[in-house]
Parts: C-alpha cells; structure tokens; sequence
C-alpha cells in the first residue's frame, strides 16, 4: 500500500497565501477607489470631462504666462484671474437655482459650447498676433459668466448619474482626482507647447508677428478638447429628472431659501465659512507662481509648468485618498488637518530658493486644498436635501470659487507693494489660524451629524408606532 502522504500535493510556499491575500486586498481597495465608476453613464461622463479639463489646464497656463509676459506685474496676474471668478461669487446662487428647476444637462451643454467659442476666440487673437491684455481680461470676464452656470450645473449633474448617495462622496472625489490628473498633464503639456510653438514661430521667421504663437496653439487645442464633452453630453441617455416650473418672481425667494437654509444648518454653514476664508487667503498664491517661476527661482515657462504641475501631484492624491474612503467619519478632522498642512507649506515655500524643495512644498499645498475642498463638497452633498441640491451648491462653489478673486487682487496688490514671498507667507499664517478655529467647531458640527442620523430612525420608529392597531389595549387606560 503506497503512502497517501505521498500523493498529496506538496504545500504552497508560505508566502503564496500572503500573495493572494494581498492582490484581493489590492483589487478590493480598487473595486472601492473606483465603484461609480461601474455605472455606464458616469464612465462616459467621467472620460469626456477628462479630455476637456486637460485642455482647460493647456488654457490656464498658457494664459498665465502670456499675461506676465505682456505686462511683468504681479498686480495684472490678480486682476485677470479676479475678472475670471468674480461671476462665480455673483450669479452663481442664480445658477443654483437654475440647476434645481431646468434640465442639467441642456444646461452644461450651453456653457460647454459658449467656452469653446472663448477658447477658440483667444486662439485667433494669439495666432494672427494682434492679442492685447484688454482682450485677456474681457474674455475672463466673459469665461467666469459661463462658469458661474457651468459648475453648479455639472457638480449637482453628478447626483443624476449617480442617483445612490452611498456612492457620492466617492464620485466627487473621482472628479476631484481626474480635475487634478489634468492639473498635473496640462501645465506640462501647456509649458512644453508654448516653448515649441515659440521656437517654430522663430524658425518659420513670424517671430516678430507672432509673438506669442505657443499660446495661440494652447487656446486652439483648448477649444478643440470641449468637443469630447459636448459628444459625450448629447449622446448620455438619462431619465429627465422632476422638476417644477419656476416662475421669475420666486427665483428670489429660491434663493434667499438656499442662503438660509446653508447658513443656519450647522455643519454645512461652518464647512462654508472656512470654505471661503481659506479660498481667498491660499488660492490666490497659485495665481503668483509665475513670479516665484521667473524671478525667484530663475526659470521659465517650463519650471511655472512644473510648479502647476506639482500642485495638481499633490491634489491628486488627495482625491484618491477620499476616494478609498467609505464613510463620513473623521472626515471634518482631516478636513481641518489638511488646512493646517495648507498654511504650512505656503510659509516655507514662500522662503524656498531652491526648485526641488519648492516643488516638494507646493505638491503638499496641493494635496492639503484638496483634501479641504472635496471633503467639504463631499460633506455638503452627504447633508443637502435634494431638492436644495443646486443652490447649496451653488453656494459651496461661491465659497470655493466666488470669494478667491477678491483674495487675487488684493493679494496681487500686496505682492506689487511688499514682494509676492511677504504676501504668501502672511496668506500661510492666516491659513493656520483658519484650521484652528475650524477644529474648535467639530465638536457641535459632530453632535449634528450624529443627530441627523438618528433623525431617520426616530421618524421610522413613529411611523411604525402609528401603524398599531388602535384597538390594541394600552395599559395605561388600566390606570
């Protein structure tokens, strides 16, 4: 009789059961990071919007640049992008309303071709050399209008693809991450553009005509990414939501409801406040990095691309943290924590001589305004009533976006006056301030949430309680 021991398979090695433990750990984590991304309508949303945000930040940075090289002052670079964003602080609670009450999609299918007739306007304007600051600054103005619609139409458009809020702090952060993938390939491709497009201007002997020939191929290829979107817009097939009609004379009273309801709910009318005061004390410095680019670190086009770049590194892994993220828990101490690292990394970049050492720190900045900007919209969503979806939106992105001109221009001011580094080390200080005080909130901004929770289960309760038979003997009639 032969020995069955010997018939047996011999043993995995010890380690093989620690790999597969650890590739299902991995594809479990993968499954989670990208979980809306199952729902076909997303997919193709999340694909078409990923072409088109490259293309915005080939735009920005070429538009950057080209405004410090036509003017060198600090003062216009904040003015450009105050005329860029200040619509967003106006009409934006105008737009939210709008979102709740008309179709979405129509909507961002409007604003998504008005911008691709800016983008292309400013390329035609580069390209035949006849681009003046003037023209930059009334195609800002013209670009932050369209905005001011667009975004609260696209950010409460997640909802409608998404449709489970189980899922929707994962789809913002999925959005937040392709926004920042964009962030860190644009700029680059953006530098790498204007240097090579400049140089086939010089050969071809148009330099003197064409200027400014490689931001004119940024703004082209701009307009030509809008295209994806818009594709991808007219051909998703989504149930058309239930909406009632508005009459013109209640937008006004929409919108007073929007405001007063954001602000006197606890949670999100604290979210707001640090939303806006870290928006005006830390966005503006990105709008000063052509400066640290050119005259503090001796570089050009290439190094402000690298320092944009590093930013969007730095955001993108911020996204994808919260995107691996399950639940809301903790999620107003990382928020708190992120905005101190925020203040941080603005102090010691503002000292910074050194390129690595400054893009090191502009990449933690990045991941720290990211982790404070979608954890708050994140929080929002997870808060707001549906049918107060668009104009509490409408209100985050005025907080977000709507009060960082202002911090532009009197940043951009200051930075003429005092020196850009005095401007973002004070910007830094501030920035910590603001984490403080947002972290003697989450006290009672927690006791709210865990009261919003229960509230379901109270109201199921009395529901069920009045689902008793009142013929059942109460004991208490035996007193």
């Amino acid at each position: 009789m032969s020995d069955s021991s010997s018939q047996r398979p011999p043993p995995a090695p010890p380690r093989a059961g620690w790999t597969r433990l650890a590739g299902a750990w991995a594809g479990h984590r993968l499954g989670t990071v990208f979980r809306s991304l199952r729902r076909p309508s997303y997919r193709a949303y999340f694909l078409g919007q990923g072409v088109s945000l490259v293309g915005t930040w080939i735009q920005n940075t070429a538009r950057g640049w080209l405004v410090y090289e036509l003017t060198g002052s600090a003062f216009m670079l904040g003015l450009v992008a105050f005329c860029g964003q200040i619509f967003s602080f106006f009409m934006t609670p105008l737009a939210g309303v709008l979102a709740d009450r008309f179709n979405r999609r129509s909507m961002i299918l409007v604003t998504q071709s008005l911008a691709t007739a800016q983008a292309l306007l400013l390329g035609i304007l580069a390209l035949t050399g006849l681009i003046e600051v003037w023209h930059i600054i009334t195609l800002s103005l013209f670009a932050g209008i369209v905005s001011a619609f667009d975004i609260p139409a696209r950010q409460s458009f997640v909802a409608d693809m998404i449709g489970d809020k189980e899922d929707f702090g994962n789809a913002i952060a999925l959005n937040s991450s392709l926004f920042n993938i964009a962030r860190i390939i644009g700029p680059m491709i953006g530098a790498l553009l204007i240097a090579a497009g400049n140089r086939l201007a010089q050969a071809a002997g148009l330099s003197q005509s064409v200027p400014h020939a490689g931001a004119g191929i940024c703004f082209v290829i701009n307009a030509a990414s809008f295209g994806a979107i818009i594709w991808v817009l007219a051909k998703m097939d989504i149930p058309p939501r239930q909406v009632r009609p508005l009459p013109a004379r209640q937008m006004l009273s929409n919108m007073r409801e929007g405001f007063s309801y954001a602000f006197s709910h606890p949670g999100i009318g604290s979210i707001l406040l640090l939303l806006a005061g870290v928006s005006m004390l830390a966005m503006p410095f990105q709008e000063l990095l052509p400066i640290f680019a050119k005259d503090i670190l001796g570089g050009g086009a290439q190094v402000y691309g690298y320092l944009l770049s590093a930013t969007g590194a730095g955001a993108f892994a911020g996204a994808i943290l919260l995107a691996a993220r399950r639940r809301m828990e903790g999620l107003g101490k990382l928020m708190a924590v992120a905005v101190g690292i925020v203040g941080l990394a603005m102090m010691m970049f503002s000292q910074s001589r050194l390129l690595w050492l400054s893009l090191l720190l502009v990449l933690v900045a990045g991941f720290g305004m990211m982790v404070r900007g979608a954890g708050a919209n994140t929080l929002i969503q997870m808060l707001v009533d549906d049918d107060k979806r668009g104009r509490v939106v409408s209100i985050y992105i005025m907080a977000q976006m709507g009060v960082a001109p202002f911090g532009n221009l009197i940043q951009g001011y200051l930075a003429r006056l005092f020196g850009a580094p005095a401007v973002v080390l004070v910007a830094g200080l501030l920035c910590l301030a603001a984490a403080v005080w947002f972290a003697r909130r989450l006290p009672a901004i927690q006791r709210h949430l865990q009261f919003q929770r229960v509230c379901p289960a109270l109201t199921a309760l009395e529901a069920e309680m009045a689902a008793i038979p009142a013929s059942i003997e109460n004991p208490a009639d035996r007193l």
